[in-house]
């Protein structure tokens, strides 16, 4: 628990507990939304820069209190300084905290509720996996203060079908959670009384297999996506070349063959 905490409060703004190798980062600004002021983001780069090094962990939860998961950016830390160089700063803070979610080794899953709109759209979009509550309401809301969603849209469009990312970037309208997962925002929607256990027997099924393999394919993942086709199929190419070199895959893939029982990955 970090000991920075919010002026009115007093409570710490971010939250993180750890419980069989995941960890859960919980938005703890419930008054505010959970809006992603720069003190907030600089909380959350702080934990996945120590969670990228830490061996004990297999997968992280993004989660939130309050009414809502996120609402975005704080407009009226926004509104406090508009200079160039102070938005710049915040943008760029916001893009690297982004990036870094993809980068880091273990997967992410947004445990989403109440509403996620513009940078808590952009949230979670950006991690791995995500489910939400069946009431869950999500935008990319921008365009109706006068912004259009410029950095939420890098992480939505590599999500959603180009029309549907475009329709929400350009109305600002909001789509409900069996949409969101129609259009691949969220991988379910689940009964608000079930997110809970939904999200943690996913997190687990993530947990029980190998965090060698887990790190290199997701970080083969994002690579490839980047990559034209036959860029992708080299970075693919080298990737199962080295893990065929592992000896977890070669006892796995043994196992197999002689129709032994396969290795235990959570004792390795």
């Amino acid at each position: 628990m970090n000991a920075n905490t919010d002026a009115r409060k007093n409570e710490p703004l971010l939250l993180r507990e750890d419980n069989g190798g995941i960890a859960t980062l919980t938005l703890n600004r419930p008054e505010k939304y959970n809006a992603l002021s720069t003190e907030l983001m600089g909380l959350i780069q702080d934990q996945l820069d120590l969670l990228a090094d830490d061996k004990s962990i297999r997968v992280v939860i993004i989660a939130a209190n309050g009414k809502a998961f996120c609402a975005g950016h704080d407009l009226r830390e926004m509104d406090a300084d508009p200079s160039p160089e102070a938005i710049g700063a915040l943008f760029e803070q916001c893009s690297r905290m982004m990036v870094s979610l993809t980068r880091l080794p273990q997967p992410v899953i947004a445990r989403v509720h109440g509403m996620a709109t513009a940078a808590g759209c952009q949230l979670v979009a950006q991690c791995d996996l995500a489910v939400a509550a069946d009431d869950v309401r999500f935008a990319t809301s921008g365009i109706n203060v006068g912004l259009f969603c410029g950095t939420p849209m890098v992480a939505v469009t590599r999500n959603l079908p180009r029309k549907q990312a475009m329709e929400m970037l350009l109305t600002g309208d909001f789509i409900d959670a069996a949409t969101a997962e129609k259009y691949g925002l969220i991988n379910r929607a689940v009964p608000a009384g079930d997110l809970n256990r939904a999200v943690q027997d996913l997190a687990n099924s993530v947990a029980e297999q190998g965090p060698a393999f887990i790190a290199a394919g997701k970080n083969l993942f994002y690579r490839q996506i980047e990559d034209g086709l036959s860029g992708a199929y080299e970075q693919a190419t080298l990737t199962m070349v080295e893990n065929m070199q592992r000896e977890d895959a070669r006892e796995g893939i043994k196992a197999f063959v002689e129709k032994r029982g396969m290795p235990e990955w959570q004792d390795r």
